[in-house]
């Protein structure tokens, strides 16, 4: 159940709350997206679902009435208290799995590591989208699906394709593991505080075989898209002596042109470079 901006209003009061800007903490109001939220997210009873930034509990109070088994990370302490007393019943059952942590920092909270069979739904805090997704996939740890509330900015520029002016490296990591499924807009009215920007849902798949940037490929790729707009064989002259040869030879594997703006190179040509890294 969702409550009004005034409901939220004197919740927040009372947990002695000023939303910050800093973490991000826009409070949804409207009880229809959460619904959508779940509807998008295709959830079966009893799974496992991975919920980050939970705030005053609306998504993970709707997810617990589904029967699902809901782990989530809050950087609040104060709302992490408070889920804990709205909660105290799920958590006794082992239904609800709660830790206060920085989400970048703990990007599947209690989710055991060996545990592949886990959805995530969450309303993203938008100050973390990036570098959570980042941490994410860095983890190895890839959800069977991801139903997330992102800033509609945000979710352009991890859906970007090749030769899109919003193509970056991000956009290249998650199109190793996911394909997209339904979006969905939200405005903006929506959420107390209102923010200055409008938001939407959007699902993302895992694919059959996932694939997964090392560490040394994800710093590279990131480092050759400081410099986007130049040509792929000028960053190419550009890196250390080791990552020069390994992109010149990349290119050539690849037929690639050297004039190519590493925004014209399309996410399967990527992955090949992580091959030749690992050559």
């Amino acid at each position: 159940m969702s409550l009004s901006p005034s409901e939220t209003t004197r919740l927040l009061h009372s947990l002695d709350i000023r939303p910050s800007k800093k973490l991000g903490q826009n409070f949804l109001v409207d009880g229809n997206i959460v619904k959508k939220s779940i509807v998008m997210a295709k959830l079966q009873p009893k799974e496992v679902v991975l919920e980050i930034g939970p705030g005053l509990g609306t998504l993970t109070e709707a997810l617990l009435e589904l029967n699902q088994v809901v782990h989530a990370v809050e950087i609040d302490s104060r709302l992490f208290k408070h889920l804990q007393n709205k909660f105290e019943d799920s958590i006794k059952s082992k239904k609800f799995f709660p830790i206060l942590a920085d989400a970048v920092k703990s990007p599947i909270g209690s989710i055991p590591e060996n545990c592949s069979r886990f959805k995530i739904v969450a309303n993203l805090p938008y100050a973390i989208a990036s570098p959570w997704m980042e941490a994410l996939l860095a983890s190895g740890n890839i959800p069977e699906s991801m139903t997330l509330m992102l800033q509609k900015e945000a979710a352009e520029r991890i859906l970007a394709q090749a030769s899109c002016k919003k193509y970056n490296a991000l956009a290249i990591f998650l199109k190793g593991s996911f394909s997209p499924g339904q979006i969905h807009f939200v405005p903006s009215q929506c959420f107390y505080p209102t923010p200055a920007v409008d938001s939407v849902l959007v699902q993302l798949n895992r694919v059959k075989c996932p694939f997964l940037f090392s560490k040394t490929s994800r710093s590279l790729i990131r480092g050759i898209f400081t410099q986007r707009r130049k040509q792929i064989g000028s960053v190419a002259k550009g890196r250390e002596c080791n990552e020069r040869e390994r992109i010149q030879n990349w290119l050539e594997k690849m037929d690639l042109s050297p004039t190519l703006r590493p925004e014209q190179i399309p996410p399967d040509a990527w992955q090949e470079l992580e091959t030749e890294l690992n050559s």
